[in-house]
C-alpha cells in the first residue's frame, strides 16, 4: 500500500510554503464522442491516489484540498460510479465539488507572490491564470512555477510498495514475452504477435500495455518506434518485440529479439552476441555510486569493439568512441528511468553532471545495434536490428534485474 500521506508531507516540505495546484488528467477523445481509455496523470496519482479525471489538488501549507466531480446518477449509469465529494474525503483531503474551484483559488491565492502550477495541462486552470491579473492588486504579478521537477525528484527513488508494483509489471511482461515467442513462425503477422503479448498482459491482470507495443520484423526492426505491426514474418528474419505491461499504475519495459525460423545466420548471431555482451557490461555498472553515464559508457565500449570486429567501422575502439562513429548504429541512449511512466521524468544530468545511482532507482538497460539502409555496413549486416532490454533496480549490493525469471 502506497503511503500517500508521507508523500504529501514531503511535497509540502519541498514547496517551502508556496502553494501548489495540480490537475488530474482529462478524458481525451479519439474521435467525436469515443474516448481513449482513461489513465490518471502520474504526478497527480503519486501524490493523491485519486483515480478519477477532471479533479484538481490544492496544497496550501498543511492543507490538502481535492476538487472533484460530484455524484451524478444519470452520467454514472453510462460511465460508472464516481467517488463524489464524500468519496474524495477518504483520500485524506478536504473535498469540494469542482464547481467551487475558481472561487476558492481566487479567494485564497489572488495576491500570492508565487504559485506552483503546471501550465497547459488544464484548460480550466489556464483560464483562471489568465483572469488572475484582473483580480490582483495593481502592479502585482504572480510567479508561476512548474511543480513537475519537484515531483520528478521525489519519484526517482522508489518506495518498497513501488518496487513491488514494478516487480509485478515486469513479471507479467516477461511471462507475456515468453508466451508470444511461441507464436513466432514464418507467415505469422506482426499484428498476431502484438495481439498475443497484449492478451497475456490482460490475462495476467495488467491494465494493458504501458506504451504502444513494437513488433518489428526484418528491416522494420531498424525503426526504433515502429508500431504499424503490419508485416508478415519471413523465414530468415529477425523480429524485435519491445512491449511492457502496466500494473498498479507502474510500467515495465522489455525488449527481446528472436530468429523467426529459430536459426540465426552467422551475422545475426554475431550482432546478437555483441548486444548481449554490451547489456551484461552495462548491467554490471548499475550499482550504487556509479553514474548514469557509466552505464552508457560500459555498453558503448563493448558495442564499439563489436562494430570493429564485425568490419563495420575501422578501429581501434577508442578511435570509434572518440569520433562517435558508433552512433549511426546505436541510435539511442542505453538507459532511462522507469516507474509510473515508462520514461520516468527525473533528470539524468541534474546541474549538467551525470546522476549518481542510489538504491531504489530503477532504470532500463537496452543496448541495440541497427543497420539501416542508409548506413554503410557489410551486406550480411544490412537490414538487421537487434535490441535487448531489461529493467534493473539499484540496490545496496548487486544490481537486481526485475524483468527476468527468478
Amino acid at each position: 500500500m502506497h503511503d500517500f500521506g508521507r508523500r504529501r508531507a514531503r511535497f509540502r516540505e519541498l514547496l517551502a510554503g508556496t502553494p501548489a495546484i495540480l490537475p488530474a488528467a482529462r478524458i481525451v477523445y479519439r474521435s467525436r464522442d469515443t474516448a481513449f481509455r482513461f489513465r490518471q496523470d502520474s504526478d497527480f496519482l503519486y501524490l493523491t491516489g485519486f483515480p478519477e479525471p477532471d479533479a484538481v489538488a490544492v496544497f496550501d501549507g498543511d492543507a490538502f484540498h481535492l476538487f472533484v466531480r460530484p455524484r451524478d446518477p444519470a452520467r454514472e449509469a453510462w460511465d460508472g460510479e464516481r467517488e463524489g465529494v464524500a468519496g474524495a474525503a477518504r483520500f485524506g483531503a478536504t473535498a469540494w465539488p469542482i464547481d467551487r474551484l475558481e472561487e476558492f483559488l481566487s479567494d485564497s491565492f489572488r495576491d500570492a507572490d508565487r504559485l506552483f502550477l503546471p501550465l497547459g495541462r488544464s484548460p480550466r486552470l489556464d483560464r483562471w491564470i489568465e483572469e488572475l491579473p484582473r483580480l490582483r492588486r495593481p502592479g502585482a504579478a504572480a510567479e508561476i512555477v512548474d511543480p513537475g521537477p519537484i515531483v520528478a525528484e521525489m519519484r526517482l527513488v522508489k518506495e518498497e510498495s513501488e518496487i513491488l508494483a514494478l516487480e509485478t509489471a515486469a513479471a507479467i511482461s516477461a511471462d507475456a514475452h515468453a508466451e508470444a515467442a511461441r507464436e513466432i513462425r514464418p507467415g505469422a503477422g506482426e499484428w498476431e504477435i502484438e495481439a498475443s503479448i497484449e492478451f497475456h498482459f490482460r490475462r495476467r491482470g495488467a491494465v494493458g500495455p504501458a506504451y504502444p507495443s513494437i513488433v518489428g520484423s526484418g528491416r522494420n526492426a531498424t525503426t526504433l518506434h515502429y508500431v504499424d505491426n503490419a508485416r508478415r514474418l519471413e523465414a530468415g528474419d529477425l523480429v524485435l518485440i519491445d512491449a511492457g505491461a502496466e500494473s498498479g499504475g507502474y510500467c515495465a519495459d522489455i525488449t527481446r529479439t528472436h530468429a523467426v525460423s529459430g536459426e540465426w545466420s552467422p551475422a545475426q548471431r554475431a550482432i546478437r552476441d555483441v548486444v548481449a555482451e554490451a547489456q551484461a557490461a552495462a548491467i554490471g555498472r548499475c550499482v550504487a555510486g556509479a553514474t548514469f553515464d557509466d552505464v552508457q559508457a560500459a555498453a558503448h565500449g563493448v558495442l564499439a569493439e563489436g562494430l570493429v570486429a564485425l568490419g563495420v567501422v575501422e578501429g581501434p575502439a577508442a578511435r570509434v568512441l572518440a569520433g562517435g562513429l558508433q552512433k549511426p548504429y546505436t541510435l539511442h541512449r542505453v538507459s532511462h528511468w522507469l516507474g509510473l511512466d515508462v520514461h520516468d521524468p527525473a533528470a539524468t544530468h541534474p546541474d549538467g553532471s551525470p546522476r549518481v545511482l542510489a538504491p531504489g532507482m530503477v532504470l532500463t538497460v537496452e543496448p541495440g545495434l541497427y543497420f539501416r539502409e542508409e548506413t554503410p555496413a557489410p551486406e550480411a549486416c544490412r537490414g538487421i536490428g537487434i535490441r535487448i532490454e531489461d529493467d534493473v533496480l539499484i540496490t545496496a549490493g548487486e544490481p537486481r534485474v526485475l524483468s527476468r525469471p527468478a
